[in-house]
């Protein structure tokens, strides 16, 4: 894709100021400050970047107010977010796209009800009694178990396996090689064994979820395991049996998320955040990275260290602990001064 600066600045609403005599010039991507050249577009988030702009080659910038003394032609928006996440799909890479219909090497069961606009990949199964929304797709190597189902506009990446009774919506996105619906980690000992307890509930994925790559959501005991929806979930996270998870949430890459927890709305658990079961977090509250959450927390809570304590304390904490060295040798010190006191007194005697 190429576009003119002024053609680009149409397209995403923005005012366009700065040099008339460059609008003409040709973009075809977006790029950081520092990277971007003369027929690449970059943008400002934040205002401590703005003085980097100066020793850039790029094109054009995106701003969200103008930038006097700047010599770029400015794309000015009211978000700069949303115009950056505009811009990178105009100059997404031109990828081959799904077509409607069944590859000749997928393997699809008698009683599978396909809506129109689908697209089944190369060596996909799917089982008895699934189900498929239009305009869905569902690339190679997946696997549907019997009686899912899986909504309109949503997509399955290489590789994913649903297993039998999971229900995921309407525009999701599942990528690869992750696994919905297999069995969680729940066990009794009896008789000296370990022995595993039947799982024969589901998984619930709501609408507009997004769920990364190498990632499991374990089948609950009874009921369901839910996902709600808007929620967005990084790569390698693991979320146990009957978990319940609010709308717009997100997930940071290696977290866990112990069976029977429940999420409210707009919960953020950092990369490497680990959740003890059986615990409830409140709508809003967010957990740093590496956090190790043990007990209840009410809502709108920001939480860090392990085990999770209010960020702010944790931050004392940390001051405190950096300071143990030096504490430490501030003690020895004192202890050789009463030492030698303690010898000059007896010497008194």
């Amino acid at each position: 894709m190429k576009l003119t600066i002024e053609q680009l600045a149409k397209r995403l609403g923005a005012e366009l100021t700065g040099d008339a005599n460059a609008i003409g010039r040709q973009i075809i991507a977006v790029r950081p400050i520092k990277t971007a050249d003369e027929n690449e577009v970059t943008f400002v988030t934040d205002d401590k970047h703005k003085a980097a702009l100066s020793q850039s080659h790029a094109g054009a910038v995106i701003v969200s107010a103008r930038i006097d003394g700047l010599d770029k032609p400015q794309l000015i928006v009211k978000n700069v977010d949303a115009a950056l996440i505009e811009t990178l799909k105009i100059f997404a890479p031109e990828l081959k796209a799904a077509t409607e219909g069944i590859d000749p090497t997928a393997k699809v069961a008698d009683n599978v009800k396909i809506a129109k606009g689908v697209s089944v990949g190369a060596n996909v199964v799917i089982d008895d009694g699934v189900e498929i929304g239009q305009n869905s797709i569902i690339c190679s190597g997946c696997k549907i178990g019997e009686n899912s189902k899986l909504g309109e506009h949503s997509r399955l990446d290489s590789n994913v396996v649903i297993y039998h009774n999971c229900c995921i919506g309407n525009n999701v996105i599942v990528q690869a090689n992750s696994t919905i619906g297999s069995t969680g980690f729940g066990y009794s000992f009896i008789d000296g064994a370990h022995r595993l307890i039947p799982h024969n509930g589901g998984v619930i994925i709501e609408d507009f979820v997004e769920i990364g790559a190498n990632c499991c959501v374990d089948r609950a005991k009874f009921g369901n395991t839910i996902i709600g929806a808007g929620t967005k979930i990084d790569n390698l996270v693991q979320i146990a049996h009957n978990v319940v998870i609010g709308k717009c949430c997100l997930i940071v890459a290696l977290a866990g998320v112990s069976g029977s927890c429940k999420l409210g709305d707009g919960v953020v658990l950092g990369g490497q955040v680990g959740l003890a079961d059986n615990i409830e977090i409140g709508d809003g509250t967010m957990v740093a990275a590496q956090a190790g959450v043990i007990n209840n927390v009410p809502a709108g809570q920001k939480l860090a260290w392990t085990p999770a304590i209010k960020k702010e304390d944790a931050m004392r904490t940390v001051g405190l602990v950096l300071r143990l060295p030096k504490m430490a040798r501030q003690l020895r010190q004192m202890s050789k001064r009463i030492e030698k006191l303690e010898a000059a007194e007896d010497d008194k005697k």
